[in-house]
């Protein structure tokens, strides 16, 4: 008798081919069956008239790198559908690690992943998935190598700056241990400290090391505004030289100035793909994003340490060199001078609690002061979290960059702001009713499509990411009208039923 069967469901497989009706049976973590026979017995039968069932899907691009460490069952994740998580991107992680670096990793992630109030006990990638195997984990999860985690234990207290050839090896032998313990790739953030510092060499030394395991890269590049283009060439010229499978995260373009960029940007992207280069992105289906504060400062005040950064920003020469670098940058994103004081609103500022869900520009007009002093003002005082949301793009380009064919889902969900980003918690289906239902910008095969199957394949998973007899149970039942949840099988087992969490801790560690 099979565990579980889905009673005349519509199928949709991931494929993007047709949907069809179906009973689809289970048994304990595999799809056995799936037929238009009426006369399946099984444990549970789950009435599917009128709904979906679809693979799981894959989020390409989390954070949740502490997050399931305080909360495995990941109940943000799983009620919208997503069975699989890739975390440790933008070149933000927690492995390796050595107890003299805790610190410089707290310090560097801490708006990015949050808070964590436990042990960090583990040295490498083996040890940081004994602890979340002890603990359980509620979805799949699988972890890329960051960047900034290899600079800090390398370079110890000191990565702000170019590496040594001798850093670089021992960098690639680290990243090479990783690998050979089961992490899925590689990611930097050339947009954050400390990864803007690395050299072309360092770079490249590494993503050799990619290269050598076939692994992935992922990146979030140096400019999403202003320069994007730039930035943009430049990944693609790293990802030909070194012939990494390359993922481009959240692409978009930021600034109403730059707007019209994206097109060409698109084009870059596609040509390299025609001559070979196995290069993709992802994105999340919103206009707006969400960071930390302290990225709006100049990069070379992202070098000095955070206590030195409120220093500086408090020396009256030190904050008027700033100011000009923010409303004048060269070579970087100034998201201040992108977005405007108007578009970015306070998530969460610890130190400053009276500012969180206000623009700059409202707390700037209580305070009868200049926008971008009271931006510098809050950062001065900050001690704690500073994550901010920010209008980015336009929906003509979160459009095109959709449909897309090279295009795939990620949520980029922070968790170091409550309630923080609505991404985090209804990405998938607002990606379904949105641009699915409401504008018909994908067909529901390709938006499954993209977050399930596409996934699968970008990350080397062969069992997972497809409705198909022997392939894992990862498995979401949903109205697709209504934009709901109603169930979802993790390996087989249930963690939602009848729209309902149920807490439990069926996923593996990829």
């Amino acid at each position: 008798m099979y565990d579980y069967v889905f009673r005349d469901a519509t199928v949709v497989d991931g494929s993007g081919n047709h949907r069809y009706k179906a009973d689809v049976a289970v048994y304990s973590s595999l799809i056995c069956l799936i037929t238009k026979e009426r006369t399946l017995s099984a444990k549970h039968v789950i009435d599917s008239t009128g709904l979906v069932l679809s693979p799981g899907f894959i989020d390409i691009h989390s954070h949740d790198d502490i997050e399931v460490l305080k909360n495995g069952i990941l109940r943000d994740k799983i009620m919208q559908g997503i069975t699989t998580d890739v975390s440790g991107n933008c070149g933000v992680g927690l492995f390796p690690l050595k107890e003299d670096c805790i610190d410089d990793i707290v310090s560097l992630s801490e708006d990015i992943l949050g808070t964590y109030d436990g042990k960090f006990d583990w040295v490498d990638f083996k040890g940081y998935k004994e602890r979340l195997l002890r603990n359980g984990v509620g979805v799949n999860s699988a972890f890329l190598t960051s960047h900034s985690a290899l600079r800090i234990y390398s370079m110890k207290n000191d990565s702000r700056r170019e590496a040594t050839n001798d850093e670089i090896d021992l960098m690639c032998a680290l990243l090479d241990e990783s690998l050979c313990e089961g992490s899925f790739g590689f990611s930097t953030g050339l947009y954050y400290s400390p990864c803007m510092f690395a050299s072309r060499e360092e770079l490249a030394a590494l993503l050799s090391v990619v290269e050598k395991h076939d692994k992935i890269f992922s990146v979030h590049h140096r400019c999403e505004g202003d320069f994007i283009t730039e930035s943009i060439r430049e990944i693609l010229d790293i990802a030909k030289e070194s012939g990494v499978r390359t993922e481009i995260s959240h692409l978009k373009a930021i600034g109403r100035r730059n707007q019209g960029k994206i097109d060409e940007v698109l084009s870059l992207i596609e040509n390299a793909r025609r001559k070979g280069c196995d290069v993709k992105f992802d994105l999340y289906p919103y206009e707006w994003g969400s960071t930390s504060l302290f990225s709006l400062l100049p990069p070379d005040i992202q070098a000095l340490s955070r206590l030195e950064q409120r220093l500086a920003i408090s020396l009256d020469n030190e904050r008027d060199e700033i100011k000009k670098e923010i409303l004048n940058p060269v070579g970087w994103d100034s998201l201040y001078s992108l977005v405007g004081p108007d578009d970015i609103k306070i998530l969460t500022l610890e130190s400053s609690p009276f500012a969180e869900g206000k623009s700059l520009s409202e707390i700037a007009k209580e305070r009868n002061a200049d926008p971008l002093d009271t931006l510098l003002d809050l950062l001065a005082d900050e001690t704690g979290k500073a994550v901010m949301q920010d209008v980015t793009e336009s929906r003509e380009n979160l459009v095109k960059i959709l449909a897309n064919p090279l295009s795939s889902f990620g949520t980029d969900a922070l968790f170091s702001a409550n309630p923080g980003h609505i991404r985090r918690r209804d990405a998938s289906m607002h990606l379904i009713r949105e641009f699915v239902e409401k504008d018909n910008v994908l067909t529901l095969e390709e938006a499954v499509r993209k977050m399930s199957y596409e996934n699968a394949l970008r990350l080397g998973l062969k069992d997972r990411g497809l409705l198909k007899e022997g392939m894992k149970a990862d498995l979401v039942l949903f109205d697709s009208k209504k934009g709901r949840i109603e169930a979802v099988l993790v390996n087989g087992k249930p963690a939602v039923l009848g729209g309902e969490c149920l807490n439990n801790l069926f996923g593996e560690v990829l």
